[in-house]
């Protein structure tokens, strides 16, 4: 799966523009303590739990937007899907738990040629992460979705083709999200218990859908911006210069040449570790 193909003037320019929306973003973030989502009429819903050991060919042209600068999450309707997932007004931007805990997270894969890379550097480390996977990546990749499970990541569904959903009708939305969680079901032997919009641009159909199929929305803290291919050096700084307890750090291993992610990954890990971070997914 090839995206971000542009002339490298706009890549610069959108790369620039992403950063200082980005840096802004935190900074609301910050100022609001969007810890997790607003609850629905039924009262408050607990925050997920923190899980994870301590740690010593489709190819479809996606295009670069400004949707990828930060998560959208516009708001659902006030009420509860079947079942016993809520419907929420906003994805989850943290994950709070105990100490000093982050979340990894990696979207659009699982690519053959960086997702075996970023396994071989979570594995070294003894740490377990979150993958958003595509379906049309996913059903050409089983082989890789069962590497991640076998070793203990979460596999989470980040849609079949990777369209902005509030651009679909509410059929298009299940479809795109109910074909990719019924591959990972078929492959795994559960469904996925998270989603990830892409762009991070949720909408009402799009919570509602996500609840129905049993699935929590996660979007982020820290975007690395790794999709614009800014640099190893400047990857990393992003994570260290956001690093706090609960921070989701966004990045890929598919959409493109992620070898500045792979690389990144080697050097910021061990540094969030020897700072006392506890790498973690969260549990339902």
């Amino acid at each position: 799966m090839e995206n971000d193909q542009m002339p490298q003037n706009r890549r610069s320019v959108l790369c620039i523009a992403a950063g200082v929306a980005a840096a802004t973003a935190v900074a609301l973030l910050a100022d609001e303590r969007f810890d997790s989502p607003a609850a629905g009429p039924a009262g408050p819903s607990a925050a997920p739990a923190l899980g994870g050991p301590q740690a010593g060919t489709v190819s479809t042209v996606r295009k670069s937007s400004a949707y990828r600068l930060q998560p959208m999450t516009a708001f659902a309707p006030a009420r509860l899907a079947r079942g016993t997932t809520p419907v929420r007004q906003q994805a989850f931007v943290r994950m709070p738990g105990l100490g000093r805990s982050m979340v990894l997270t990696f979207d659009d894969g699982p690519d053959p040629r960086w997702t075996p890379q970023i396994l071989k550097t979570l594995r070294l480390h003894g740490v377990r992460a979150m993958f958003f996977v595509c379906g049309e990546m996913a059903v050409q990749n089983r082989d890789l979705l069962r590497e991640m499970a076998d070793d203990g990541h979460v596999v989470g569904n980040h849609s079949w083709s990777h369209p902005l959903l509030p651009e679909l009708a509410p059929a298009r939305v299940r479809d795109e999200l109910g074909r990719t969680s019924e591959v990972i079901e078929r492959t795994l032997g559960t469904p996925p218990l998270w989603y990830r919009a892409p762009y991070g641009a949720w909408d009402r159909h799009s919570f509602a859908i996500g609840a129905e199929l049993g699935m929590e929305p996660v979007a982020w803290t820290i975007d690395t911006l790794d999709w614009c291919e800014p640099g190893t050096g400047s990857i990393v700084g992003r994570v260290m210069d956001g690093a706090e307890p609960g921070a989701i750090v966004l990045s890929h291993d598919a959409g493109g040449d992620r070898s500045q992610s792979v690389a990144a990954l080697s050097r910021y890990l061990p540094k969030l570790l020897q700072a006392g971070y506890r790498i973690k997914v969260p549990t339902r």
